[in-house]
């Protein structure tokens, strides 16, 4: 827990094309600006709920300067954020205004006592992984992407199985013919590598999962590497296979094309409430059961 910090200049970031967004967000930023601190919002969000009160930045911008940015909406819009800002290394604050929020922790209700709480120093701070990766063709880098949650490689639904050749600090893996493979950070193991029985990391650890998706050999299983490896995946036979980074970006791979992936220097400072638990977190999203007298994390 970290008391007495100080934010002097707070960015607001909304879920796009969330109509419903607008009235709580102008609410925080109100509740936020009467405490003398300084809102700005992200250009997007802005222009959506037609804000003209305050700043309006870009992403670029708000790294510069602001503090700390607010995210109102799902995890998608925190990952897409935590991208952009981790070269600025600006904290999130997540408040979960979308379906999961494994990332996005505060409960939109609470907003308006629990943010400003955290914005005059009473948090808990944590340092997410991403993943750096980049696409390479004929010896030549064609495209880079960081990724919060995983690097899936993946064939289209209207395709056969695609032959990947797996490598890990330039030794030799496997070859595997599945449906594609996610590498995943520990923040993504519970995203879409969860869904395709891969382990659950604790975000803390330092490490990297590899996850094949229905695999055509069922000893295929998932794999957790140190945290430096650099893991090379080369398309040796499939059609229409792509690459997507947090689901949010595509990229269409051609035969011989490979992906390099390892840890970005780059980390993504997040901010949750005094008390907060990732094991509660778990629980709460998915469903673990819970002995009837325990309503938090203590066995008293």
């Amino acid at each position: 827990m970290e008391i007495g910090s100080q934010f002097k200049t707070v960015a607001l970031v909304g879920r796009s094309n969330t109509p419903a967004i607008s009235e709580p967000l102008m609410a925080l930023a109100a509740c936020i600006a009467k405490r003398g601190l300084e809102v700005v919002f992200e250009a997007e969000t802005a222009r959506d709920i037609g804000v003209t009160g305050y700043p309006a930045l870009t992403p670029a911008e708000i790294g510069a300067r602001a503090d700390v940015a607010v995210v109102l909406g799902g995890d998608g819009t925190m990952l897409g954020l935590g991208r952009q800002l981790a070269p600025y290394r600006t904290p999130l604050i997540g408040i979960n205004h979308g379906r999961l929020g494994f990332i996005t922790d505060i409960a939109a209700a609470d907003m308006q006592q629990v943010v400003p709480q955290m914005l005059a120093g009473s948090f808990e701070r944590e340092e997410r992984s991403l993943l750096e990766s980049r696409i390479m063709r004929n010896g030549e880098p064609i495209y880079h992407a960081l990724a919060f949650n995983d690097v899936v490689v993946n064939r289209s639904g209207f395709s056969g199985m695609a032959e990947l050749h797996v490598s890990v600090d330039g030794r030799f893996m496997y070859n595997q013919r599945s449906d594609g493979l996610i590498v995943a950070t520990p923040t993504g193991s519970t995203a879409y590598a969860l869904s395709s029985q891969g382990p659950i990391l604790h975000p803390q650890l330092g490490g990297i999962v590899l996850v094949p998706i229905a695999p055509h050999a069922l000893s295929n299983r998932p794999i957790v590497l140190p945290d430096d490896s650099k893991v090379s995946i080369q398309i040796i036979a499939g059609r229409d296979v792509n690459v997507n980074f947090d689901m949010q970006s595509f990229t269409a791979l051609e035969l011989n094309d490979t992906i390099d992936v390892r840890r970005s220097r780059h980390t993504v400072p997040v901010l949750h409430p005094v008390g907060y638990s990732y094991y509660a977190t778990l629980r709460k999203k998915l469903h673990w059961n819970e002995h009837p007298s325990l309503d938090n994390d203590s066995l008293e």
